[in-house]
């Protein structure tokens, strides 16, 4: 396995950084000591430099004013941004480019994908159906009428969603295909119910009753939900591994200094084994990620489909992340319940990157069914 990037990709990783190391973890209340929402709204400040080093545009197409990048390209950002707990759309708006800007209409990328680029069009995507525990495209039905789609139904925890410009969410046809809607958050029909993250982020439940978008607004081709899901399944991937990382940065830190017995405890070697352990956590985090991210970007080939990198991927980051989180809170003692310290907050965030990821066992469930379906030869 060749795991090296391109010029391109490493640019977008420094590019990152940069932006990146001046945003503090805890710049907002903490969640285990506000009730509701930490903030009203993201970080519209970081969300205007990342327009203005191009990092919002990396992955739109040159010709809609971007650099024309991949989803790894997209995973290093995020990986980047999850060490700093950044409170940007960051991950749903490039999934959102992406998906636009291969399967809809011409005259519907030129509208959205410059201004999505610039920062200027923030679009969130709905994709966890109506509990939380369905299909999401089955959560909202749509049915043409003339030049119009016409939609029903009710997506939970939309990250950002009061906040927003638009909505990309799948819905079924009467025929059971799958189409995408790109639906204003002002739009006639659209209401929207407060929710929180465990992180403490906004989130919202919307609802859509007899609403009517353009037929333009509607990307109908079957494998753009596929392809959407996925991108946004091997970014949450990318976030947990990005957390991981400064989980075990900031445990690795505080045993070295941490005296217990004369001797720093990092050199205790009960202490030394859990760390390697997670660092192991990681590196199999890693590798899975980009497998995923890999199959997804070339589309090449393999034994199974492209969603069994996915659920690979799936199965250690919900796992891996939930191991390294707790094992830090373990080596820190009292001190990684301190509010005046950030990990809690890395912990809040890992659980709801957990929580969205769904259980291990549920993707192994998955991977199963894939491997009776294709048996490896």
């Amino acid at each position: 396995m060749d795991f090296t990037f391109t010029e391109e990709q490493q640019a977008a990783v420094e590019a990152a950084r940069a932006v990146f190391s001046g945003v503090a973890p805890d710049r907002v209340p903490s969640p285990a000591l506000t009730p509701g929402a930490i903030a009203d709204d993201f970080d519209r400040t970081l969300w205007h430099k990342l327009a203005e080093a191009d990092l919002l545009s990396l992955p739109i197409a040159p010709e809609h004013g971007g650099a024309g990048l991949d989803p790894i390209a997209l995973c290093l950002v995020l990986r980047e941004s999850a060490k700093v707990l950044a409170r940007v759309p960051l991950l749903e708006a490039g999934a959102a480019a992406l998906t636009l800007q291969r399967y809809a209409a011409d005259e519907l990328c030129a509208e959205v994908l410059p201004r999505i680029g610039a920062g200027d069009l923030v679009v969130t995507v709905a994709a966890h159906g109506r509990t939380g525990h369905e299909p999401a495209d089955l959560a909202v039905e749509a049915h043409q009428e003339g030049a119009e789609w016409v939609l029903d139904g009710v997506q939970t925890a939309v990250p950002w969603a009061r906040t927003t410009d638009r909505v990309l969410l799948p819905a079924h046809t009467p025929e059971g295909h799958t189409v995408l809607a790109l639906v204003p958050r002002t739009h006639p029909g659209v209401t929207l119910d407060d929710q929180v993250s465990t992180s403490g982020e906004p989130l919202a439940e919307v609802r859509l009753d007899s609403v009517r978008i353009s037929a333009r607004e509607v990307v109908t081709d079957p494998a753009a939900w596929d392809s959407l899901r996925h991108v946004l399944t091997t970014g949450t991937c990318a976030l947990a591994l990005g957390l991981g990382e400064r989980v075990l940065a900031m445990t690795s830190d505080y045993t070295s200094k941490r005296e217990q017995f004369g001797f720093p405890v990092a050199t205790f070697q009960a202490v030394a084994c859990q760390a390697a352990d997670r660092f192991i956590d990681l590196r199999a985090m890693e590798a899975t990620l980009w497998q995923a991210a890999w199959r997804i970007t070339t589309e090449a080939t393999g034994p199974l489909p492209i969603a069994g990198d996915v659920a690979v991927a799936k199965i250690w980051a919900s796992e891996g992340v939930r191991r390294v989180v707790q094992t830090a809170q373990h080596l820190h003692g009292g001190f990684g319940a301190d509010t005046d310290y950030p990990l809690h907050r890395y912990h809040a965030w890992a659980k709801q990157l957990e929580l969205s990821l769904g259980p291990a066992a549920a993707h192994e469930e998955s991977l199963g069914e894939l491997l009776a379906a294709h048996p490896l030869g």
